[in-house]
């Protein structure tokens, strides 16, 4: 099928700059073929040109636009249907200049559609891959968040009983440049759907969606969560420990104190020493 962006689209442009073919126009904008210039398709909201829509075969296991999309509205178009054999010939005719092979990237093998040889597992359909040790899944060959959400070394605080280890002021999204493949990071705090965000080395851009976000918050929030519970169950087992032990120790000083009165009351000391006197002081 060919792609088509929803009227949910906000016009971010981030899909635009994203496409192998250049087929995605902002609204009221024509589009361009052959040399020849037609009318624009939608008038309000960016487009895509059928005729110039390769679902990205030939370029990329994944479509680019839906990758990148923050509101998920680049979606598979229902009344187009078409082939990855029809697909992959239409990138050969915009693209002459390069050699597209017939095993070129294809969203069909990564999902075991009509490829010869399918992928082990189908993908999600909105062209993301799930993390392997993380609920948080990033865009396919797009920015990506790392497995194990964690905060950045800097923002680590020293103390793990610290009340900055639970601060979101102090966590920071990893991801990987699509463009340029190296990692930056993105502060939770403005990690937001349809904020547009740009490689520190390259300049290339991200754009969070909204299934991408809420995936970071769960784990985010779900991570700390569970170590804020368990650091607090620890801390009230710890203060009743404490509460018992100085309990303890308050009955055992009673104890004591009335142990050596016990002491006290019950010792017989020696009578007083006096001296004789008269004639018993002549034979002592």
């Amino acid at each position: 099928m060919a792609t088509i962006i929803t009227s949910d689209c906000i016009n971010c442009g981030a899909c635009e700059p994203e496409c192998p073919n250049t087929a995605i126009y902002a609204g009221a904008v024509p589009w361009e073929l052959g040399g020849v210039s037609s009318p624009a398709i939608a008038q309000d909201i960016f487009y895509i040109v059928p005729s110039k829509c390769t679902e990205c075969v030939g370029f990329y296991d994944h479509e680019a636009c839906a990758a990148v999309c923050p509101v998920d509205c680049c979606v598979p178009d229902p009344n187009n249907p078409e082939t990855e054999g029809v697909l992959l010939e239409r990138a050969r005719a915009l693209h002459p200049e390069l050699t597209i092979a017939d095993d070129a990237p294809s969203r069909f093998r990564k999902e075991g559609g009509a490829a010869p040889t399918p992928g082990p597992a189908p993908a999600p359909t909105n062209g993301t891959a799930a993390a392997a040790a993380a609920p948080a899944p990033g865009p396919a060959g797009a920015p990506a968040v790392a497995p194990k959400p964690q905060p950045v070394a800097a923002a680590t605080p020293a103390s793990a009983a610290s009340v900055e280890e639970y601060d979101p002021s102090t966590w920071a999204v990893p991801v990987i440049c699509k463009d340029c493949n190296e990692p930056f990071s993105i502060p939770y705090r403005h990690f937001q759907a349809g904020v547009v965000f740009f490689c520190p080395n390259c300049s290339g851009s991200f754009v969070p969606n909204t299934k991408l976000c809420r995936n970071v918050r769960d784990a985010f929030e779900g991570y700390y969560g569970r170590r804020r519970r368990d650091r607090e169950r620890m801390e009230a087992r710890h203060a009743k420990e404490r509460a018992d032990l100085e309990a303890r120790a308050a009955g055992d000083a009673e104890a004591f104190a009335k142990q050596l009165q016990d002491m006290a009351e019950s010792a017989k000391p020696a009578g007083k020493m006096v001296k004789p006197k008269g004639l018993a002081a002549m034979f002592t």
